[in-house]
């Protein structure tokens, strides 16, 4: 079974927080204010710049001004062949 994108329209809000692959080599930070920072491995802040998001679709631009996309997808950021899961922040009791 394919799965498809989110028909939700989503905000930055939304999506803002920390992201990560199953095995945990890429981690995304998207931040609120439209920034983001990537780490891949040992390699931090591998990438960083911009993001947006628009229905379901995340559009990335890098300082350097290469731009990706990733699709929103069952609660997944769908990304270049990865699959990224939100990282629950912990609650303090």
């Amino acid at each position: 079974m394919s799965r498809k994108p989110s028909t939700q329209s989503l905000t930055q809000h939304d999506l803002a927080g920390t992201w990560v692959t199953a095995h945990g080599y890429v981690r995304q930070d998207l931040h609120a204010d439209g920034r983001y920072e990537e780490t891949r491995g040992f390699r931090k802040a591998a990438y960083r710049g911009t993001w947006t998001v628009s229905d379901n679709r995340i559009v990335y631009v890098d300082e350097r001004g290469f731009s990706a996309r990733a699709d929103v997808v069952d609660g997944e950021i769908h990304h270049a062949g990865m699959r990224l899961f939100r990282i629950q922040a912990a609650i303090a009791a």
